[in-house]
Formats: C-alpha cells, structure tokens, sequence
C-alpha cells in the first residue's frame, strides 16, 4: 500500500516560494502542493483525497497528518562537501556519527570526500560506503572517488571504470593534484563520462613554504594554552605583557602563513579553470575564499556566458539567412556542448568563510584550509554570492580529535551549524532574502548533481526539512552528534533551528 502523508500548517519554502500551505507526499515524492492558509486538517484532507482519487486511489487509504505549527518547510540541504573520515579515521567520524550529525543539520543529500585511510580510489569502494549508508537510514550520500589513485599524484587508470550514476563528482579534496599533466588527464576522463572534478585548489609547493610558519604559531599556542580553533580561552590574560608579546609572535607566524596560502590558492584556482576549459570539463572550485580567487571564477563564468550568446546570435542569424533564402537550416555544433559534459565552472563557499574574519583575534588562530581571510574577502564572497557568482553554500565539514586540533590538524566541525549560521549571517544580517538561502543550500546543488530535489515541486523526492528561522540557540558542541567538538561558534548565539528532517517522505530526525 502506497504510504501517504500530508504535513500541514506550513510556511512553504524554496527559491521561488514562500508561501503558507501543505505537502501531499506520496511513496517518497511529492504528490500535490496546496498554498493558502490551511489549518483545519479536514479541509485539506478532503482535497488530498480529491488529488487521490483521480490517481485512482480507494477513497478511504490511510492518510498520515503531520501539524508543522506554522514552521518554514524547505527542500532538504545539500551538502557537495563533507569528510566523515570513513573509513580509517572513526576516532574522528565514521557514518553513523556523520549521517546523523547530517540529519540534525537538515542534510537529506551529502557528499563525502575520498581522503581517507585508505584513500576511496575506486567505484567499487565507493559504492560500499554508499551502502552502508544507505542500511543507516537517515541523511543520503553520495561517496567521491579521488582524482589520482591513492592520492598518488600520477595514475588515473582507476577513473576509466567510474560511473556518474553512482559518483558524480571526484576530487583530491584535502590537497590538489601537483602535476598539472596529470590534472588533465583526470579532467579529460571526467568529461567523457559528465563527472564534476571538484577541485581542492592550492598549489602544494607554496603550501608547503607555509607550513613552517603555522608550526611555529602552533608551538607559541601551546606554550600559553591557547586553542587552535578561536574558542575556549576565555582564562587567556591578553593584558598580560608575556601573553601580549605571545600574541603578536603568534598573529605574525599565522600573517605570514596565510599570505602564502593565498597566492598558493589564487595560482591553483586559475591553472584549474585553465585545464578544465582545455579538458572541457565541469570544474567545481571547493570552499572559495579570496577576492582574486572568486574574481576568477567570475571572469571564466561570464566568458561562456558571453561565448553563449555569441553563439545564439550567429545561429539566430544563421537560421534567418536559411529561411530567407528558402534553404534547409543545420545549427552548428555548440562550443559548450562539445564531448558529453562540456566546460562549465561552479564553486561554492562555506558558512564559516561568510561569517568570520580571520585577520583578527581570535579567528586567526581558527586553522582551517583555506584560511580564515581578511574582511575584503569576506565581503568579496558576499558579493559572489549577490550577483550569482557562487554556486553553493558547503559546509567543509572536517571533524577532528580535540588533540588532533591541538596539534593543528586544520578544519571545524560543520554540518549542525551551518543552516543557523548562514541564516543568521546572511538573512538577519546582510537582508538576503530566505528563497536565496534556499536556492544556494538545496536548489542549486541538486541541479550540479543532477538530482530531483531541491525544489517544493510535484514529482520532486520528498527529503524536506523543517526549521524555525527565528529560534535562537547558542552553540555548545557537547551536544553535536559529530565526533568533532572544534567549532568557531562555540557559544555563539545564531537564529535558525532544525526542528525535524524527512527522507523520502518518512521522519527520521527531531530535535
């Protein structure tokens, strides 16, 4: 028997909705969407069986009501980049921890990075994970495979039995891939078969010219105790004078650090655009984070867009000259649409870039890559996301061990933050409007995979997540479901809460 369930009493919420009303969901798709303000479930039971019955349906099949309370229902986040450190790494995550750490974040849609132990280097592992997943029950995902075998930095044979169906995107995320021949040759493997290469873009030699600079950084925090994630050194004494002077050696070690990881960056995300448009394939830049970076991407998005309309317009004159002329009209080939992905570029931005500046204390010593940057890139990335530059919002989520942090393993736990934060940085702070969110978070993703969701739509999945935009909580990660505790928002107060979380129609997570 069909399972059937109409949530009522709904703010109804997408890129192109908002809107009072209710959801029909019906074998774990959207069946009907009723706008207006429907409190009285019998009303509306009444029309869910009229929209029953004409799918010929027995008038008296067992309807499930769900009262949201006037709650904001939106699609499901999506989330094009997370670690779950699974396997070989549980000590940090593993996929239960990371699938409900998901759910409690709204995610029905997550897409986990191969840099684990051992590396995810081929489709077969990757679909084991996939469906050890899947047995959990809860948020979905989607397991990439890595660009060069083992991280190896050369061998992409593995890639030629790759398939889009069950890995859409791969990606050396956690460092690039130095040789850019190598790139290439991955590229030109992904754009036969329509596979997003995300790119992790830092040039590793210049990474590596910063590691001296964070080490020593790190060695002064620990002398006087401070945490390599911005919160908890709330004992610090800044006036201190030897705590002062700590300080000033710590903020000029990481200064000098993230100078360089912005160049290694900036040279990365301009050879990968190259060797994409030279590959002709889809390139998705990870977690943007300067004003030259993002720039970049502007310029390489508005070039196709300009190559396009070059394009309509010659074959719009084309087709006329054709038809004037009483002859037989044959459109030429489009540059964009040459193999079967053709080049595109899309990018994404995580919560914890939009919120923080990482010039000042305590953000600076937050280690995360990239870095935490200075205000005008903050901003920069708050006009990308403006005129439609960034894609995405991904959060990056990378747990670690506490000691692990400590040590300067770099990245912040992520995914039970970062509706509240983006909510609360974008929508309270900066009047960005909530279907805007929405599009970035769950519309815009689905479409980059290629997926039926994203949208309050009938024949859309039913992974839905219901929120209360305005409760306010404060962040104590004690109470994460994630293994990884290290948080910048650490006893922050944000406005945003998940309230409960639906995959495939059915509730599976409430707060």
């Amino acid at each position: 028997m069909s399972k059937i369930t109409l949530i009522y009493n709904a703010r109804l919420l997408d890129e192109s909705m908002d809107t009072p009303g209710a959801l029909l969901v019906m074998d774990a798709k959207i069946r009907s969407v009723f706008q207006g303000y429907y409190t009285n479930s019998e009303t509306l039971e009444k029309m869910a069986r009229a929209v029953l019955t004409e799918d010929g349906l027995e008038e008296k099949c067992p309807i499930e009501l769900f009262n949201a309370h006037g709650l904001t229902l939106t699609p499901a986040f999506i989330d094009m980049h997370v670690h779950l450190r699974y396997p070989g790494q549980t000590q940090k995550e593993d996929l239960n921890s990371g699938l409900h750490a998901a759910a409690a974040g709204g995610y029905g849609t997550i897409v986990a990075m191969p840099n684990t132990n051992p590396v995810v280097s081929s489709m077969e592992m990757a679909m084991k994970i996939e469906r050890e997943a899947a047995a959990i029950g809860l948020t979905h995902l989607f397991q990439t495979v890595s660009i060069t075998k083992d991280f190896g930095g050369e061998d992409t044979s593995h890639l030629d039995f790759v398939e889009k169906k069950y890995v859409p995107v791969i990606t050396e995320d956690g460092r690039d891939v130095p040789a850019s021949a190598a790139m290439l040759e991955g590229m030109t493997k992904a754009a036969e078969k329509g596979i997003i290469v995300s790119c992790h873009s830092e040039d590793m030699t210049l990474g590596a010219q910063a590691k001296p600079f964070r080490q020593e950084a790190l060695e002064i925090m620990k002398e006087v105790g401070l945490s390599a994630w911005g919160t908890g050194d709330e004992a610090f004494d800044e006036d201190d004078e030897e705590n002062a002077e700590a300080l000033d050696r710590i903020d000029l070690a990481l200064t000098k650090a993230n100078e360089i990881l912005a160049l290694a960056e900036d040279v990365a995300t301009v050879r990968n655009i190259m060797l994409a448009k030279q590959a002709d394939c889809h390139v998705h830049i990870a977690h943007v984070s300067t004003a030259v970076s993002i720039n970049a991407v502007r310029e390489a998005k508005n070039e196709l867009y300009d190559d396009e309309a070059d394009y309509n317009a010659d074959e719009a004159d084309a087709a006329y000259q054709a038809f004037e002329e009483g002859e037989k009209y044959t459109p030429a080939p489009n540059p964009r649409s040459v193999g079967k992905g053709g080049f595109a570029v899309s990018c994404e931005v995580t919560p914890h870039h939009l919120a923080l500046c990482g010039t000042d204390e305590p953000y600076i010593r937050a280690l995360v890559n990239p870095p935490l940057r200075s205000e005008d890139d903050r901003v920069a990335l708050l006009e990308a996301l403006r005129d439609g530059t960034v894609d995405v919002i991904s959060t990056d989520h990378a747990p670690h061990t506490l000691d692990d942090k400590a040590a300067g393993a770099p990245g912040f736990t992520g995914l039970e933050t970062a509706y509240a934060v983006c909510n609360s940085v974008l929508v309270k702070d900066n009047q960005f409007n909530p279907r805007r969110l929405s599009q970035l978070m769950s519309a815009q993703p689905a479409r980059l995979l290629g997926l039926q969701k994203g949208l309050l739509r009938p024949g859309y999945d039913a992974d839905l997540t219901l929120l209360d935009p305005d409760e306010e909580w404060t962040v104590d990660s004690s109470k994460f479901y994630s293994k990884g505790k290290a948080t910048p928002f650490e006893g922050r107060t944000l406005s945003g809460k998940v309230k409960s979380l639906f995959i495939d129609g059915r509730l599976v997570f409430e707060s």
